[in-house]
């Protein structure tokens, strides 16, 4: 019987066993296991990205689990990063604040989720769309749209940070003054916003009647006990010592960035890890920490409840947070950069787990790699069956290249759009679908009309989880609209937008153009070394040619120098200076004389061009050559005009 007894308990064992989850429950998070974990992942990031500091927390089940240091926040005296009192620029998780005061003023009824923006704004926010071929009425803008980042906005990728307090607007005269033109409807297309956050962050300004920074002081940072945090520029004294230095590895060495500027409401907040922490655990408590409240319970729980998604099988936002799905769990998340700093802040409410990380260093992959890491160690994806891949028949009809909508439409900064986030949609030799971004690529199998899905290889996808799932559309503007994760969309460019094309116009007529003006002025050289004199023009407009191809090709090479200097990014700051800081006065006017220059110089060449064969000026190679001269002059106007540089 004895026997029988043990037997049968070594079965329940061996049951309880084998029954056992793979992964480790938020509960069960050693502080000692789960930091020699991290030191492992983090040492090994830090080394392949070049990262000179670090730091981060995790939180779970109501508590403080690690809260860890990396590298030197000073590297001149070797201070030590320390989690609770080091500051590292959060960027765009800082937006979290903001849409948490915006929920403070709901449950006040001071602000309502669905009114019109303009109830709540000393100024007015045009009520019709100022791009496009339909430029008639729209829905107003609401908080919500702002918060799920689809006002319609454009955006500006330049002139978002600043390195001197003097270049950067006060947030009332920004998004006066600075306002991005609406180019598509109000609640239609997912197109990250700063201006959007922005514009929020102000509101809670003029609502509450104080400003944005006193509000997130007094009603959020210390009901929290967050003494280590700051949206001010410059840090408040008490504070200015704590903040880590920033560094980027440049041939073989750490250069150090300064302070940067940003509005504050979109990304200015300076943080520690240790206060992080203590904002994750008052969102995982339902808006409650040590007895202190910042939201009703109810109001967290709006706020984990995605409110915007364009298609049910993509994850949108939820109420300023991205929604997202890692290894079977609903993760809410924020990434932040600026210049010179990265972070990301992940809550996994059905964990009760939360995730904050930020470094200098600009190697924003090195957080995402972190997390997955954590999350496959912890809280790993139960293995499932994969489908069998299917082969789309409509593949070929989305290929093509797709530029972000998180750009600008009506400024020079749309030139921009052909260098970030430009996604190639293609076909394999097998005929699926695939899709490259950054220099990898995924292949995709058809789940339904327009809808696909990541094959995963070995696997995982190659790369983000943003592009787990793809959906297919049309945009307000009648383009080919590719749809991911979280609030980014895509539209489809024309065979003329494309990076190609342009490229190849752009580098065609300014070497024909250049190529020329320098044929002409040896020419000209060689004739007088040989002390030899042209004949006598018979048609006065042949010498007026002459000198307007002249001009053309002399400010031609004028543009290219200025293009070359101006955008050449610097080392540190990985942009141009021209992003962070205003240009002399007299620059902006040469750019205006240079540009405008070319256009007319063009168009006065390519009436001469016509005159020379009316008028025969000279004999015909030379009348074909001032032809396409003309005409390379034309093609970069319309350059010019098309990307909005005039």
């Amino acid at each position: 019987m004895k026997a029988q007894w043990i037997f049968l308990l070594v079965c329940l064992i061996f049951l309880a066993a084998v029954s056992l989850p793979t992964g480790t429950s938020a509960s069960s998070l050693e502080p000692e296991e789960l930091e020699s974990f991290l030191d492992e992942v983090v040492q090994e990031q830090m080394e392949e990205w070049h990262i000179a500091n670090l730091t981060l927390s995790v939180v779970s089940d109501g508590e403080i689990v690690t809260a860890k240091g990396y590298g030197a926040a000073d590297l001149e005296s070797g201070a030590p990063v320390q989690p609770e009192t080091t500051l590292f620029r959060i960027g765009s998780t800082g937006k979290l604040f903001t849409w948490t005061a915006v929920m403070q003023l709901v449950e006040e009824g001071a602000l309502d989720l669905d009114t019109d923006i303009n109830e709540y704004l000393d100024f007015e926010i045009p009520s019709h769309l100022e791009y496009g071929q339909d430029r008639g009425e729209t829905e107003p803008i609401t908080l919500r749209h702002l918060m799920s980042h689809t006002p319609g906005f454009e955006d500006y990728m330049t002139e978002v940070f600043a390195i001197s307090a003097e270049d950067l607007p006060p947030l009332e005269d920004y998004v006066r003054e600075e306002r991005p033109a609406r180019v598509f409807p109000s609640g239609d297309v997912p197109a990250y916003s700063n201006y959007g956050a922005a514009l929020a962050g102000y509101i809670v300004q003029v609502v509450s009647g104080m400003p944005y920074a006193d509000y997130v002081e007094q009603n959020i940072y210390e009901p929290l006990g967050m003494e280590n945090s700051s949206f001010r520029q410059p840090l408040p004294p008490n504070l200015e010592d704590d903040m880590s230095g920033a560094y980027r590895y440049v041939d073989g060495e750490f250069l150090e960035g300064g302070f940067e500027y940003m509005q504050e409401p979109a990304g200015s907040m300076s943080s520690s890890a240790a206060d992080m922490a203590r904002f994750m655990l008052a969102y995982l408590q339902e808006g409650e920490l040590d007895g202190e409240r910042i939201l009703a319970e109810e109001t967290v729980e709006e706020m984990f409840t995605e409110e915007f998604t364009v298609h049910p099988r993509l994850n949108g936002t939820a109420h300023g947070f991205i929604h997202t799905t890692t290894n079977g769990r609903d993760i809410f998340h924020h990434p932040g950069g600026t210049m010179l700093f990265n972070t990301a802040f992940y809550l996994i409410p059905e964990e009760e787990t939360g995730f904050f990380i930020s470094h200098s260093g600009g190697a924003h992959p090195a957080n995402g790699d972190i997390f997955s890491r954590f999350m496959d160690q912890y809280f790993p994806e139960e293995e499932t069956d994969q489908p069998e891949p299917v082969v789309s028949e409509n593949a070929e009809a989305y290929s093509g290249e797709y530029h972000q909508n998180r750009r600008s439409f009506t400024t020079v900064d749309r030139f921009l759009s052909l260098v970030f986030g430009v996604v190639q949609v293609d076909t394999d030799e097998d005929g699926f679908l695939t899709v490259s971004l950054g220099g990898e690529s995924n292949r995709y199998s058809e789940v339904e009309p327009g809808v696909y899905e990541a094959i995963r290889e070995n696997g995982r996808q190659d790369f983000g989880e943003d592009f787990r799932t793809i959906v297919f559309s049309t945009d307000p503007h009648g383009k080919t609209m590719l749809l991911g994760h979280g609030p980014m969309s895509y539209s489809k460019a024309a065979w003329y937008e494309t990076f190609s094309v342009t490229i190849a116009a752009l580098v065609l007529s300014v070497v024909f153009i250049i190529g020329s003006f320098v044929y002409w002025l040896v020419k000209a050289g060689i004739l007088k070394l040989r002390k030899k004199k042209t004949l006598p023009a018979r048609k006065p407009g042949a010498v007026w040619a002459r000198w307007t191809g002249a001009v053309l090709g002399a400010l031609t090479v004028g543009f290219v120098i200025q293009f070359l200097m101006e955008s050449e990014p610097d080392p540190v700051y990985g942009l141009p200076e021209s992003a962070y800081s205003s240009l002399p006065a007299w620059a902006e006017v040469l750019d205006l004389i240079v540009s405008y220059g070319i256009v007319f110089s063009a168009l006065a060449a390519a009436v001469f061009a016509i005159a020379a064969w009316i008028k025969s000026y000279w004999r015909l190679p030379g009348r074909i050559h001032y032809t396409l001269f003309a005409l390379a002059g034309l093609v970069l106007s319309w350059i010019f005009y098309f990307w909005q540089v005039i």
